[in-house]
């Protein structure tokens, strides 16, 4: 099966759902919350090349063993042979680096690209810095929850780990939209302990799922 792409993971339904959801989460507070999804978050080279040389170095072994070629002269032209394809099939299904790239490696990348997307969408741009995002990659199934300074200053960012646990769990379920839906729910509640809606309160960022190219301000 082709693996989904952040522009068709969710639905138009659901896409409405998740918007709709946003906007009744704000409605009891000043703070903005703001939904992003991305393909990956990183081309992870490094773990493509490792797997490919991997992959095109037990082929050849296999190769010469049932051929009974094992020799130094017979494995290595195989062995560069056989990486090309390798290194094809590793960039057709990038989801096979996983392995090469490492649980840490794999878990920063993520971090850095939420923080990037904080940046890159003007999140930071909220009046009284109450601004969160609750971000997606779907290569490797993780979500990162961001707070702007305001909301740091009350809520310690520990808190949302909880949530992103919740959400990312749904996703490797195929419930990502009911888990999405209810992890903004409860990111709301949570905000409005700490940052009521003020009587002037405007919706100063959009209620709809972002990507790279969707622009955050309404």
């Amino acid at each position: 099966m082709k693996r989904k792409s952040a522009e068709t993971y969710f639905t138009s339904e659901e896409q409405e759902r998740i918007s709709l959801c946003v906007a009744t989460a704000e409605s009891g507070t000043s703070g903005e919350i703001a939904i992003m999804i991305v393909d990956e978050s990183d081309r992870y080279r490094e773990a493509g090349l490792a797997g490919a040389l991997f992959l095109s170095a037990f082929v050849a072994l296999s190769a010469a063993l049932l051929t009974s070629h094992v020799t130094i002269w017979s494995y290595l032209p195989m062995m560069v042979l056989l990486l090309f394809p390798s290194l094809w099939l590793f960039r057709r299904f990038p989801r096979l680096k996983r392995p090469f790239a490492g649980r840490r490696r794999i878990a920063e990348a993520v971090r850095q690209r939420a923080v990037r997307a904080f940046y890159e969408k003007g999140l930071y741009r909220t009046r009284d810095e109450t601004g969160i995002l609750i971000f997606m990659s779907l290569l490797e199934q993780k979500v990162w929850i961001l707070g702007d300074r305001g909301i740091n200053e009350l809520i310690d960012p520990a808190a949302w780990h909880g949530f992103a646990q919740e959400l990312a769990t749904g996703m490797a379920q195929g419930k990502g939209c009911d888990a999405l839906c209810s992890v903004i729910g409860q990111c709301g509640a949570e905000l409005s302990k700490h940052f009521p809606r003020c009587a002037d309160d405007q919706n100063e960022l959009t209620d709809q799922l972002l990507t790279e190219d969707r622009p955050l301000r309404q």
